[in-house]
């Protein structure tokens, strides 16, 4: 019996990516330890910690899971999953709300005291419906009708997400879309279109759509001092944190005790690796998390078929903007959206379901065969 568990657990290591696993394993290690340093300087509780760990994994059990079943399983039976994360998602309309720091209430209550975010687990159907979208059209895909359709398909969740109010969940689903469009083989002409109305759509956007307290969003990347005690706040918190750690940083554990900056636990996590490890621990996070989204790009290239493709670029697509996006409001390039960063923010929604996205890149990666799309 030992030797058949310690032969299929060798075989699997032989099939699988390892060196994702231990970017993977990397990015979830060092984020332990930055947030058992934030309570060494007492900024949070161990409960944090521990639910950090729990999540985590659960999430690598359930990532090796999925890396074993063919993930082809993700469109046979979209319907169950379209509908059971959609429901979740309809149901944070009644029954949400609002977590510390957030502008809306789109987390579901759970017990003891947790919380669980439905539009991470809804990001992943959307992909595989997407994906399986583009694969219908194939060929066809510059077809005006096919074009209108696939728009349609990427507008209901942007909208919906929109009117919960989580705007920055909402953009990482357009990014997918644009994302997958462009994997697909999408015309320039629908590119330039899209461009030009977008250009079009932006004085409505800020005039009639966006609130004042967004507005100042952007305008304090611009002049930060515009609202220093407000929405301007958390960015010039985290810009000086940040360049308070200089070169080497302060230190995870010792006697010089960080700059406590709102939030720094999750979407402000990059500003406490700034100071407690430096520029140094700042260009190791951020070239940690490009790896992984770099290996979930080259699985994409690498899959046996369009479908196992278009589902990883879409995992590529969020890892990446999230990566971007939440290192740029923590240095004050980029308006402060709310969203996590991978593997390092804590949050044990973000975590489990980023992890059963790995499990999905590793799948594609185990059910493909080396040669092709090379």
């Amino acid at each position: 019996m030992l030797k058949k568990l310690t032969a299929s657990v060798a075989d699997y290591f032989r099939r699988t990516d390892k060196v994702l696993w231990l970017l993977c394993f990397t990015c979830s290690g060092m984020s332990l330890v930055l947030l058992s340093s934030q309570v060494f300087y007492e900024f949070l509780s161990i409960r944090v910690v521990m639910t950090q760990a729990i999540a985590t994994a659960i999430g690598v059990v359930a990532a090796v899971i999925i890396s074993k079943l063919d993930f082809h399983v993700g469109f046979t039976f979209w319907k169950y999953h379209v509908v059971i994360c959609w429901a979740l998602v309809l149901a944070t309309f009644v029954f949400g709300i609002q977590n510390p720091g957030a502008d809306d209430k789109a987390w579901l209550p759970m017990p003891f005291g947790m919380t669980f975010q439905p539009t991470e687990l809804a990001k992943l159907s959307f992909i595989f419906t997407f994906a399986m979208h583009l694969d219908a059209v194939g060929d066809n895909i510059n077809q005006y009708k096919n074009v209108l359709m696939l728009c349609l398909h990427g507008a209901a969740p942007i909208l919906l997400i929109h009117l919960q109010g989580d705007d920055g969940t909402a953009l990482a689903f357009a990014v997918i879309f644009v994302a997958m469009l462009f994997a697909a083989g999408i015309s320039w002409r629908y590119v330039l279109a899209g461009l030009a109305l977008a250009a079009a759509a932006v004085p409505v956007f800020w005039n009639f759509i966006l609130s004042s307290h967004q507005k100042k969003r952007f305008l304090t990347i611009f002049n930060p001092e515009l609202d220093p005690q407000g929405v301007g706040f958390q960015p010039l918190q985290s810009k000086i944190a940040i360049g308070s750690g200089k070169i080497f940083g302060l230190g995870l554990f010792g006697d010089n005790v960080p700059r406590e900056v709102p939030y720094m636990r999750n979407d402000f996590i990059f500003s406490y690796v700034g100071q407690t490890m430096g520029f140094i621990g700042c260009l190791l996070v951020v070239g940690l998390l490009l790896a992984v989204a770099g290996k979930t790009l080259f699985v994409a290239r690498r899959s046996a078929d369009k479908q196992g493709y278009f589902v990883c670029v879409g995992i590529f697509a969020v890892l990446l903007f999230q990566i971007l996006a939440n290192v740029g409001m923590c240095i004050g390039v980029m308006p402060v959206i709310g969203l996590t960063l991978p593997f390092f923010s804590a949050g044990g929604t973000s975590v489990m379901v980023l992890y059963l996205a790995i499990g999905i890149v590793m799948s594609v990666y185990m059910n493909s065969k080396t040669e092709l799309f090379t």
